[in-house]
């Protein structure tokens, strides 16, 4: 009598089950932390006393709350901008060269804006930069919906002729001529964001973010735009025969991803710097990838990952002061998790059955 040998496989499902989308993030926390532990553990520091001054000591004290609460504010804009993008499935990988676009906008605007009220000059820098975040995203966005190109290679590359442009304005006519320093002159006073509370580096630019979150939320969930968004994200052929207009649709998310880039230089210029300098961000537009993938493309998850990496940022330096663990390790950290997230929203395409 022939016998047949049952083996486990990984099936490939096109429908997960609705309680893994919430379990991601969970998963992907847990395997950072225990991934990084053996790092830690290297550098000759205790686990859990090194992630107890990561996450819990930074939330003890006012300044580190609000400090928490500034470094999240970048991080929210691109969080948006990128999630924006990724919902018609336009992986836009170039906030930050569009951020850049935006800050150069802010420090140009705020220069030429000395004497102007604060309520003309802000919204004019606001405007600048997101309309210049929307030109630097266009190139890329024609070449995707006219020719077919991958655009993850070109928002990547036009990041790498930002920086240049960059380095060349700094370097060139806008070098300090006081100090010589590779920096554009100071932004007009009446440019400068308000501060929500006094004695802190927090500023408008955080309300901004929130605003932005409200309104991805908003459009995502309650226009009809943005339930063609994600028709086109879900699967092209089936909204093109729905009657979408795939193109148009991918043209405009693409476009508006970059103008949200945009305000986020300029308020890192108007709130943080005012002025423009070639290290203006940290990779928020990178981070802006990791938020938008960990928040699986929910305004509100987004927020609540742009907090959380905040805190990492925040907390990385309390324990390098702490137990001398190098600050570095905050910025991998935050890879690590990138590259969790992504291998758990991989795996919930599977399935594994006796096969």
């Amino acid at each position: 009598m022939e016998t047949t040998t049952k083996k486990l496989r990984f099936v490939k499902t096109n429908n997960p089950p609705f309680w893994m989308k919430p379990l991601i993030p969970v998963l992907a926390l847990l395997g950072t932390f225990i991934i990084t532990s053996g790092l830690i553990i290297w550098a000759n520091a205790n686990p859990f006393e090194t992630y107890y001054h990561f996450l819990i000591a930074p939330l003890g004290n006012r300044v580190s709350i609000l400090e928490i609460l500034v470094k999240s504010t970048p991080l929210m804009l691109t969080g948006v901008a990128v999630t924006f993008a990724f919902a018609t499935g336009y992986y836009n990988i170039g906030a930050e060269g569009q951020l850049y676009a935006g800050a150069i906008a802010a420090a140009g605007l705020g220069q030429v804006l000395h004497g102007v009220p604060a309520l003309v000059a802000i919204p004019i820098m606001l405007v600048g930069g997101f309309i210049t975040g929307m030109a630097w995203a266009l190139i890329p966005a024609l070449l995707k919906v006219r020719m077919a190109v991958d655009e993850v290679v070109t928002t990547l590359l036009m990041n790498s002729i930002m920086a240049y442009i960059v380095s060349a304005l700094l370097n060139g006519p806008w070098r300090d001529p006081n100090s010589g320093w590779p920096q554009s002159a100071e932004i007009s006073p009446t440019a400068v964001f308000f501060k929500i509370i006094p004695r802190s580096r927090l500023n408008l630019g955080f309300i901004i973010a929130l605003l932005a979150i409200f309104v991805l939320w908003l459009i995502l969930t309650r226009t009809s735009f943005g339930l063609k968004m994600r028709s086109v994200g879900l699967g092209k052929p089936a909204a093109n025969f729905a009657g979408i207009n795939v193109s148009k649709t991918i043209l405009t998310a693409a476009l508006i991803s970059g103008g949200i880039a945009g305000i986020a230089g300029v308020a890192e210029v108007a709130g943080i710097q005012f002025h423009l300098i070639g290290e203006l961000s940290a990779n928020y537009g990178y981070t802006g990838v990791i938020i938008a993938t960990l928040g699986g493309l929910n305004a509100f998850g987004v927020g609540l990952a742009s907090l959380f990496f905040g805190l990492v940022d925040t907390g990385a330096q309390t324990v390098a002061r702490a137990l001398g663990v190098p600050v570095y390790l905050g910025e991998v950290t935050q890879a690590t998790m990138l590259l969790v997230a992504l291998g758990m929203l991989l795996l919930q395409r599977y399935r594994l059955r006796r096969m």
